[in-house]
């Protein structure tokens, strides 16, 4: 019994000291006895992840889907203009023009065919636009330390706080400033972005848009993740005294 209230006595002290030392990353912040955390320095995510496009250059790079709806409007022709959705092999209808193929392209690519099939027959210099009213062809995958990690559609134009969301929002052991969106570009080759969602919603970062295909990660907290792989080793071998473990 006295070999195992000293073993008791040992695994009190490190916990608390290791409360006191995981105190910058939140884990033992309502601790009476654990002393007010230095200011730490902000992570320069921000910074990279202005370097990302802005979320209408991402929206205008979209790619059109199957069963994506689409707003056609052409000026001075209304029997044109009308909503149209696409269908699974990618093809609309629309009078005049026939069956025109737009999968894979953009709206403003979209524009440009169909002004060009106006003007070599019907209208003198047509003015077209395409709104994308819902993306319905595209998936996004949510993974890291989300609540609910999975593939999930893309409903109407999503950004990135949206997609956290609906994947049941950040986990516990999350890093809200590291979030990564892995895309592959219009070359081909995989981009990173990085982002703060803690930024985004202080306003301070633009929220981006979400494209078909894209893989968020959600980072974890290093400091959070080692608390609770201790805690783990330990939970069931004593039992901790006194201490509150918040959270846990």
């Amino acid at each position: 019994m006295k070999d195992l209230s000293i073993v008791r006595g040992t695994l009190i002290a490190a916990t608390a000291s290791l409360c006191i030392f995981f105190a910058p990353y939140g884990i033992a912040e309502n601790l009476p006895a654990a002393p007010p955390p230095a200011a730490q320095p902000a992570m320069p995510v921000q910074a990279v992840a202005q370097q990302a496009p802005s979320a209408q250059a991402q929206l205008d790079d979209y790619q059109i889907g199957p069963h994506d709806l689409l707003e056609i409007s052409v000026v001075h022709a209304a029997e044109i203009s009308r909503t149209v959705r696409v269908n699974g092999q990618g093809y609309i209808t629309l009078p005049m023009l026939g069956p025109i193929r737009v999968g894979g392209l953009t709206s403003g690519e979209l524009e440009e065919i169909i002004a060009a099939k106006l003007a070599k027959n019907y209208l003198r210099d047509p003015q077209v636009s395409v709104f994308i009213k819902e993306f319905v062809s595209q998936r996004v995958t949510v993974e890291g330390a989300v609540e609910k990690m999975g593939v999930f559609p893309l409903s109407g134009r999503m950004t990135l706080m949206q997609v956290v969301v609906m994947a049941g929002g950040p986990s516990k052991l999350a890093d809200p400033t590291n979030v990564r969106i892995f895309r592959t570009g219009q070359n081909g080759m995989r981009e990173v972005l990085v982002y703060d969602l803690m930024a985004i919603r202080d306003g301070e970062a633009e929220d981006p848009v979400i494209r078909g295909n894209d893989t968020v990660i959600v980072g974890a907290s290093a400091g959070k993740t080692a608390f609770k792989t201790f805690i783990d080793s330990i939970r069931g071998f004593v039992t901790l005294g006194t201490i509150p473990l918040v959270g846990w």
